[in-house]
C-alpha cells in the first residue's frame, strides 16, 4: 500500500484527536488552581475536537474555513439551545454524553472561547493542508 500525502495528513488529524480527545474531557472533571480549564478550556478544544473530525472526511485545504465556520454555527446554536428546557432535551441532558455534547447551562461566555477554538482549528486544518497539494 502506497502512503500518499492524503493518508499521512490523516494519521496526523487521528494523532492530534488522540490529544486533543482526552484534553477535552480531563478539562471537564479539573477542579484545581483557576477554573478556566473547566468552564472554558473544554469550549475551545470542543471546536478543534469537530474542526478536525470533518476534517478528517474532506481533508482538503481549502475545506478548512468552511468547517471551521460550520463548527462554529453549530456550536452557537447548541449553546442557545441550552436556554430551551423542553422535557425531551432534559432527558437528553440528565445523560453523561448529553451534557457533554448539547450542554446544560447557557453562558455566554463560552461564545469568546467557541471563537478562539474554531479559529486555533482552522489553523490546524490549514497545517495539516499544507501536507499535500490539493
Amino acid at each position: 500500500m502506497k502512503f500518499n500525502s492524503v493518508n499521512r495528513k490523516r494519521l496526523w488529524i487521528l494523532l492530534s484527536l488522540c490529544i486533543v480527545t482526552p484534553l477535552g474531557f480531563w478539562c471537564k472533571s479539573y477542579h484545581g488552581f483557576g477554573n478556566w480549564f473547566y468552564l472554558y478550556g473544554g469550549g475551545v478544544l470542543y471546536e478543534i475536537f469537530f474542526c478536525l473530525v470533518l476534517f478528517l472526511v474532506w481533508p482538503k485545504r481549502q475545506n478548512a474555513i468552511k468547517i471551521a465556520i460550520g463548527v462554529l454555527i453549530v456550536t452557537c446554536l447548541l449553546e442557545t439551545l441550552q436556554l430551551w428546557h423542553a422535557p425531551f432535551l432534559e432527558t437528553i441532558r440528565s445523560t453523561y454524553w448529553g451534557r457533554v455534547f448539547i450542554g446544560t447551562t447557557f453562558v455566554w461566555l463560552d461564545f469568546p472561547h467557541y471563537l478562539v477554538g474554531a479559529f486555533l482549528g482552522w489553523l490546524f486544518m490549514r497545517r495539516f493542508g499544507e501536507a499535500s497539494s490539493d
